[in-house]
């Protein structure tokens, strides 16, 4: 038996060689091979793993099975909950992931440009013992902030910008640090792209182009050319060497009476959601690389699409990981039994959780929510310190969620706030993010 070390911490590769002593080229290897996930920690089967071999995915059984059925030189693998991995395929291996709990902090657009805005981030992770960090790959106004390829994002002016110069140096950079690197594309707010092509564009009930509250366009959710451009976007990113692909926006306008090319019916809004998205996991599958989708924090109790095609029963199965949005400013008009929300954070985040899992029978760990890491905006404009902080992370906790992450738009975190925490909820633990590029 031979271990095999990928990278520094728990994760291991154990590849039973049988009567090879070396890794076998695609030639040789058998048309039918069966292996094995398992837990790092406890040694135990984990059911649901991706494995991705070429062009090919399967799924391991209740005892952590799968078989590859196509020769393969190297394979992918991951699992909700953990680590991915990549490594030479062999006759009966055994791969070994370590668990993940997700602690992440958000860079927008511009603050993965500022200097001192990213330094500050990166810094902050360091010393709070943070391990990830979520980056805008295409904002809230449609800039892409890397050198895309993409014809339609250059032809709309969507790349006029680049705050990210070198995309592989900054994840490389990333995966040094022991960060798991997190890619934010907002998919349907795309004032760029909707405004270059009309065609492609949300229209009012009048028939003019609709634009938001921000002044700003949306492109329609029904449309497949907006679908493509937007997973191609993901694709790039995943090539680059993200972890984690997380679509925002991913749902229709939160606004009455607008044209769209098909009707506005809740089952048509859902099953473009859902449909976008099960599209994108399947063209992403190859590059083994996790996906993740936002949502309002209300889609946890609504039991309609809550008008924007967001549905999590239908959302789950397409991707890896849920977050919703679970600032206690956004609930303005409370949960059952807690009409404020600032009163009690930590309910808000618990009992939405609770609820979103009661509903789905989902694991929790397909669970991570954002949490409000700026100041109040819709009760009493007070500020988030280590109190509202702390109430939101132990729920997250609590409820069993796969990790969490903190939103700022100004991408300023209070370091010492964060220190504190970390201190007394042990996040030094050892843990190492585990990001193997594909």
């Amino acid at each position: 038996m031979t271990l095999r070390h990928t990278h520094k911490g728990p994760v291991f590769l154990f590849a039973l060689l049988l009567a090879y002593g070396r890794a076998l080229s695609p030639a040789e290897f058998p048309q039918s091979t069966p292996g094995r996930v398992i837990d790092a920690r406890d040694r135990k089967p984990i059911q649901g793993a991706w494995v991705v071999f070429g062009n090919e995915t399967t799924r391991t059984d209740r005892q952590g099975r799968f078989t590859l059925h196509q020769a393969a030189a190297r394979i992918g693998v991951r699992a909700v909950g953990y680590s991915r991995q990549q490594c030479a395929a062999q006759p009966e291996m055994q791969v070994a992931l370590s668990r993940l709990q997700v602690r992440g902090l958000y860079l927008s657009f511009w603050g993965i440009g500022s200097q001192a805005l990213r330094n500050g981030v990166l810094e902050t992770a360091s010393k709070a013992h943070l391990n990830a960090v979520v980056i805008d790959i295409k904002g809230d106004r449609g800039f892409i902030s890397y050198p895309t390829h993409s014809a339609l994002a250059i032809q709309a002016g969507a790349n006029r910008i680049v705050t990210i110069p070198d995309p592989s140096a900054l994840i490389a950079d990333l995966h040094r640090r022991g960060l798991y690197a997190i890619a934010r594309i907002v998919v349907f707010k795309d004032d760029p792209v909707a405004r270059f092509r009309p065609d492609l564009a949300v229209r009012s009930v009048e028939g003019k182009q609709f634009v938001d509250r921000e002044g700003l366009a949306w492109t329609d959710p029904f449309n497949h050319t907006v679908w493509d451009y937007n997973i191609g976007l993901a694709i790039e990113a995943a090539k680059e060497g993200f972890d984690e692909i997380q679509f925002d926006y991913v749902r229709f306008p939160d606004q009455k009476g607008l044209q769209f090319s098909k009707v506005s019916t809740e089952a048509n809004r859902r099953n473009a959601i859902s449909g976008f998205l099960a599209e994108a996991q399947k063209r992403l599958a190859s590059d083994n690389v996790f996906l993740s989708a936002d949502n309002f924090g209300y889609v946890c109790w609504n039991l309609d699409d809550t008008g924007i095609g967001q549905c999590f029963a239908d959302i789950g199965p397409v991707v890896d990981y849920i977050s919703p949005m679970l600032y206690p400013s956004s609930f303005q008009y409370g949960i059952p039994g807690l009409r404020n929300p600032l009163s009690d954070p930590y309910r808000i985040v618990f009992a939405s959780l609770q609820r979103a899992k009661e509903r789905t029978g989902f694991s929790p760990l397909s669970f991570r929510p954002w949490l409000q890491a700026f100041n109040d905006y819709a009760f009493d404009k007070r500020k988030f310190g280590k109190h509202e902080l702390s109430e939101q992370i132990n729920a997250a906790q609590d409820a069993g969620a796969s990790g969490w992450l903190l939103w700022d738009p100004r991408n300023r975190y209070p370091v010492d706030v964060l220190l504190e925490l970390s201190r007394e909820l042990g996040w030094n633990d050892g843990a190492e993010a585990g990001n193997v590029k594909p």
